[in-house]
């Protein structure tokens, strides 16, 4: 049969192909609808700027056409002959053989001959190409080569290494990784790095559907950030982000490193990640904030902010912890992070920067049950105050509030009796209140639950109360003098420890 060359293809600018046009077009429901309404010229030109896999993968399709339908389909060129033949539109039948996008089809069914290096290879072609259902089975038979213990089973089994399905996803360069240190669980991390971030969304939709353990998926996410960085455009570093923030909200919380998610939430700092992004890292490390250490909360304020520390942040990392719907909090876990938010108010509290509403909404976050002790808060308020001498009355009152002079110490109390920098009132109360309790003990007695609740209330409880010894005060001063009723409490204290 002669063979004529009246089609001339010029393929994304880098070469030139000079082609029988009837040929060419009997395979291709592309070029054959388009040259159905062109005229009869001697040479016809086609220019593909985007043709998928270039010149190579058209030179396959060229050769599918004049060589009888025959051309070696395998897993290095089955996925871009997969794009060419869609883009072509081959699915053309000739006297009932298969079409290109058959043959492409029946090979992919033997998807699970396949080694794991041809999955891998498979994949990386795909990256930059549209999603198809090609991508969707490679997925899937890479997924169910991983020796990961399910959820049901969370420790690892010790024939994994010799079951079918851990040799089968492990090539030469897997196997080596096992020697040098990698667990069964994770030999896979460095392998399946090198994919894109909406591939690995799918991978691990794909993970979490067959009940995979979250705690290892977590591990390879936080790996993939790390390994995806060192190379990465600061683009693909933001489409990395938002890809491992979005796969990790919907794991088990308690599955997640604490630690690893304040390191991501550091590298969001500078970025423009969308809000909601945002929103979800920070539930999930206010979730879990009875793991956070003070290091982990001292985050810098945001940009041209006044104050050092974004305490906003903090407030809402203890708004997620306290809003959790879905468990309960142990008394244990809000005792933890009742001891961290006063040890973080004690680093802040020097800030002359800080406002007032800013640290009081720190210092009542927490409800009275996250402290056994408020020594701490006492301390950290005395600080506070000292810096930010020019507080009116009414801020410092306020401040005061929070303090429950049950959870005083006799010391502390006796501190705050004489401390100038507290309001007049405020010292008298805390005078009243330590005279009561040493009363108490001496009696072995507790009435102290009259002035408990909140400091706040004691002088509209006074007038209710019956007027005892202790209660035999008058309206305040501006400033009392304490130091006769201090000594008498010394007294007593000395009195009773003898």
């Amino acid at each position: 049969m002669a063979v004529c060359c009246d089609l001339e293809v010029d393929v994304n600018g880098e070469e030139t192909f000079l082609l029988d046009k009837k040929i060419i077009c009997s395979f291709s429901g592309r070029l054959s609808k388009l040259f159905d309404k062109s005229t009869n010229a001697k040479r016809n030109k086609v220019i593909f700027r985007d043709f998928p896999g270039g010149v190579e993968n058209f030179e396959l399709i060229a050769r599918f056409c004049y060589n009888n339908r025959k051309i070696d389909i395998n897993p290095s060129n089955v996925s871009l002959l997969y794009f060419a033949a869609q883009f072509l539109k081959m699915k053309i039948s000739i006297s009932g053989n298969r079409n290109l996008i058959e043959k492409i089809m029946k090979s992919i069914e033997e998807i699970s001959y396949w080694t794991w290096s041809d999955l891998l290879a498979t994949l990386k072609h795909c990256q930059d190409l549209q999603s198809s259902g090609i991508v969707e089975r490679c997925l899937d038979s890479l997924v169910g080569r991983l020796a990961i213990p399910s959820e049901a089973s969370p420790c690892a089994s010790t024939s994994s290494l010799d079951s079918p399905g851990f040799w089968l996803a492990c090539n030469t360069r897997s196997t080596e990784s096992l020697k040098h240190g990698f667990s069964q669980e994770t030999w896979w991390f460095e392998d399946l790095s090198v994919l894109s971030p909406d591939m690995i969304e799918m991978l691990i939709k794909s993970m979490v559907s067959r009940k995979y353990n979250h705690v290892i998926i977590g591990r390879f996410l936080f790996h993939y950030q790390k390994s995806k960085f060192y190379t990465a455009s600061p683009d693909e570093k933001h489409l990395v982000l938002e890809t491992v923030i979005d796969m990790l909200y919907t794991f088990d919380t308690n599955s997640i490193s604490c630690k690893s998610l304040f390191r991501i939430y550091r590298l969001v700092l500078n970025r423009s990640i969308s809000k909601n992004g945002r929103n979800k890292l920070e539930c999930m490390i206010g979730s879990q904030l009875d793991q956070a250490t003070l290091d982990n909360m001292l985050i810098p304020s945001p940009y041209r902010a006044s104050y050092l520390y974004d305490v906003n942040l903090v407030l809402r990392f203890l708004k997620a912890f306290l809003c959790r719907e879905d468990q309960q909090i142990s008394p244990m876990r809000i005792k933890k992070v009742g001891s961290l938010v006063d040890m973080y108010i004690a680093e802040v509290a020097p800030d002359p920067c800080l406002k007032s509403s800013k640290f009081l909404a720190l210092v009542m976050a927490l409800p009275d049950s996250a402290r056994g002790s408020l020594n701490e808060l006492y301390h950290a308020i005395d600080i506070y105050l000292e810096v930010h001498a020019g507080l009116s009355d009414e801020e410092k009152m306020k401040i005061c509030c929070a303090l429950n002079y049950e959870k005083l110490s006799i010391e502390a109390g006796i501190h705050l009796s004489q401390n100038a920098k507290f309001p007049s009132k405020n010292a008298v109360q805390a005078l009243i209140f330590q005279q009561l309790k040493l009363k108490n003990l001496l009696q072995g007695t507790n009435n102290t639950k009259l002035y408990t609740n909140s400091p706040c209330n004691f002088i509209e409880t006074k007038g209710k109360a019956k007027k005892d010894e202790a209660c035999e005060l008058t309206p305040y001063p501006e400033r009392l003098d304490i130091s006769v009723d201090n000594e008498k409490l010394r007294k007593h204290l000395q009195r009773d420890t003898m």
